[in-house]
């Protein structure tokens, strides 16, 4: 159990379930992504840069890089994930990549460079994430959320929210979790979200998600992680 400083606040509507929704409640990294006015060929073709901000099993410290490639990079199985340890950050550097073309940027899915800010929260869960199943009585999620006023639906609402960009916690999918039909990766979990943003956005509003198995995690084994987005 979470000390009472780390919870978040279960609302009136759910008090009867506040127990297991406590245990339920999971740590993430939640990311702001600020576009910022530079060139994108500062960077070579890097997609998303990550920290890890001391959540359970993942690196004490260190940078996760995610790459895919200027053509097709909607394939999926194409990207290429990178773990940069302490004792690799401490190496020299490139800055100049003034080999790179500027156009090969334009058909990605993210079409300005960001500046990252990292804050830890706390996640709630999402109807759509495979991972979280809580009953709510004799009835699912659904079901409880159809016998609810307007008003408690609201509460509702607010508090099973898992959008944004994060490491970490509750997946928030636009159609299914892959992990459902995937029997040798339902328990892998999610490494990263990248959601849809004003210069962010994977097909037609789609949500990227970057899965890992724990085992792989704690083994630093990051080349082991696999991409995935659907489409509206």
């Amino acid at each position: 159990m979470k000390s009472r400083k780390e919870q978040v606040a279960v609302p009136n509507v759910l008090k009867a379930f506040e127990a297991e929704l406590v245990e339920a409640q999971r740590e993430y990294v939640s990311i702001e992504a600020e576009p910022l006015d530079c060139k994108r060929t500062d960077d070579p073709l890097k997609l998303t840069q990550s920290k890890f901000l001391g959540l359970p099993f993942f690196p004490s410290g260190g940078v996760l890089q995610l790459f895919f490639p200027a053509d097709e990079w909607w394939d999926m199985g194409s990207e290429k994930v990178i773990y940069h340890s302490e004792e690799d950050l401490k190496k020299t550097p490139i800055f100049d990549f003034s080999f790179i073309d500027a156009g090969l940027y334009d058909e990605l899915p993210v079409s300005s460079i960001h500046k990252l800010s990292f804050k830890k929260a706390i996640d709630t869960g999402c109807s759509e994430d495979s991972q979280f199943s809580i009953m709510f009585g004799t009835k699912d999620y659904w079901d409880f959320e159809d016998d609810l006023n307007e008003e408690e639906q609201k509460e509702f609402d607010e508090y099973f929210s898992s959008t944004g960009h994060k490491i970490g916690g509750y997946g928030d999918f636009t159609q299914s979790d892959p992990r459902d039909y995937r029997p040798n990766q339902k328990n892998d979990i999610q490494l990263l979200q990248i959601d849809v943003d004003d210069y962010i956005m994977f097909g037609d509003s789609s949500v990227g998600h970057l899965f890992i198995r724990l085992g792989d995690l704690e083994a630093r084994k990051f080349e082991n992680a696999w991409f995935y987005w659907d489409c509206c």
